[in-house]
């Protein structure tokens, strides 16, 4: 028997999604691996698995795969991208708001239509043991030394750690060579997705993130959400930021201290397969 899978982005983050809620498929880091190879498998940024929730007050729950098979906490395009599904499948309709547990918490969802997905992300966190982070104190920027260069980042996490680092333009290629060592920079014990954000006004940044397990990604949900908490805090940016990704744009709605954060954005079915492979 194959494996029946459906195949979705969000504005180019790239998914495999499997229905886990009555039975579950072997999903060992080799097979995972061999799935996401883009020349011999199905390829994918992170792998979406959909389960029966625990808590009566959710519809679904779900775990995230990266490409190279490690466990992640958390993936805002990919938690969209379920619930594109969902309603697909029936389970969520349209403007109604429904709860889902992720692995790092429950969050709140709402499907604008059918492909325009809203998602509470939670409240960012800044404190560094909770991210987490090699720091004394919270702060709102960090040096951080990478092969004899300092440069200054906000640290912060979104369910997942993140690192965001302000520059000039994403496209310098100064970024390309920094996102893989801040990746896996030994002040973050669990590793770290790597944001450049680039502000054009208080509303509209760009946004170039590196993922830890899966390297530089058309588009990163909660990296957005994370660029904007950060650059808000240092008053940078508004309450409401669209953030232009390589894979298109996404709008994230922050108040501040005290409040969770949306993210909206399309999400889009690209194909429904069956792996066969090992």
């Amino acid at each position: 028997m194959g494996l029946r899978f459906t195949k979705m982005h969000g504005l180019g983050n790239d998914f495999v999604v499997l229905d886990a809620r009555t039975s579950s498929p072997v999903l060992g880091d080799a097979r995972i691996r061999a799935m996401a190879d883009r020349h011999t498998g199905i390829g994918f940024d992170q792998l979406l698995i959909i389960e029966s929730a625990h808590d009566p007050a959710c519809v679904a729950a779900y775990s995230i795969r990266n490409a190279d098979g490690s466990a992640a906490e958390q993936c805002g395009n990919g938690a969209r991208c379920i619930g594109a599904w969902l309603h697909r499948a029936g389970a969520i309709a349209i403007g109604t708001l429904v709860k889902l547990q992720s692995p790092a918490s429950v969050i709140g969802m709402r499907l604008d239509d059918a492909s325009t997905v809203a998602v509470e992300m939670g409240e960012p966190v800044f404190e560094p043991a909770r991210i987490p982070f090699d720091a004394p104190a919270t702060a709102d920027s960090y040096p951080l030394d990478l092969d004899g260069e300092r440069i200054e980042i906000a640290a912060l996490s979104m369910g997942n750690p993140h690192a965001v680092l302000e520059v000039a333009d994403v496209h310098e290629p100064r970024v390309a060579a920094l996102g893989p060592h801040v990746t896996v920079h030994p002040r973050f014990p669990r590793g770290v997705n790597a944001g450049f954000a680039q502000v054009i006004d208080a509303h509209h940044i760009k946004l170039r993130v590196h993922e830890r397990g899966a390297g530089w990604t058309l588009a990163c949900g909660s990296g957005a959400c994370a660029a904007v908490a950060a650059l808000r805090n240092r008053g940078r940016v508004g309450d409401d930021v669209r953030v232009a990704l390589p894979g298109g744009e996404l709008s994230i709605a922050w108040k501040g201290p005290g409040h969770t954060l949306w993210m909206t954005g399309l999400t889009a079915f690209s194909f429904d397969g069956e792996w066969l492979g090992a």
